[in-house]
């Protein structure tokens, strides 16, 4: 089995930083969509891992987020392509919960749930945070200069052999042509 994991924000919609709190507000970034299509016709499981600290911060609620994570999952659906499942986590930095990334929490759960090994998966992120979950578990950390990427970028502490990409979409072309 392939497994791919991509954050949300940044990397398949476009981000806020007032947060993304209603459907409307969710915007997918051109060509992300057909990108993850892709992923799935070469025998990719797409799996999103996304803070969320909205809902601890009482912003929106697990309704909204459903409904965020319903049209994304229906916008994918309907350029042929499919997201296996999303993880999240609703708590804010003062939680130091395990989930949260950087921590490893979603990223352990993901490799429970699919009972894989993600030494080497793609985790495609566009935050310092998104790369440091993936390096603790030992993943592939990809960096997309949307969202917060190029600001990332500019971390003086990327982790070691972090591939970076202008976006989902040439990141998934790279890999699909490995």
């Amino acid at each position: 089995m392939k497994l791919i994991i991509l954050d949300r924000d940044g990397v398949i919609n476009e981000d806020s930083d007032q947060y993304i709190k209603s459907p409307a507000e969710w915007r997918a970034i051109p060509g992300s969509l057909e990108a993850i299509a892709r992923l799935n016709q070469w025998g990719y499981r797409v799996v999103v891992v996304t803070n969320q600290s909205g809902i601890g911060q009482g912003l929106f609620d697990m309704d909204t987020l459903n409904a965020i994570h319903d049209k994304m999952i229906k916008a994918v659906a309907q350029v042929g392509g499919r997201i296996d499942a999303v993880f999240f986590c609703p708590h804010v930095n003062d939680d130091k919960c395990e989930c949260r990334k950087p921590q490893a929490g979603m990223l352990k759960e993901v490799a429970r749930r699919y009972n894989a090994d993600l030494a080497g998966v793609p985790a495609i992120g566009d935050s310092l945070r998104d790369l440091q979950a993936a390096q603790s578990v030992g993943a592939q950390p990809i960096l997309v200069l949307t969202g917060k990427g190029k600001k990332t970028r500019d971390e003086p502490d990327l982790p070691d052999g972090t591939q970076i990409y202008a976006d989902l979409a040439a990141a998934v072309t790279k890999l699909v042509s490995a």
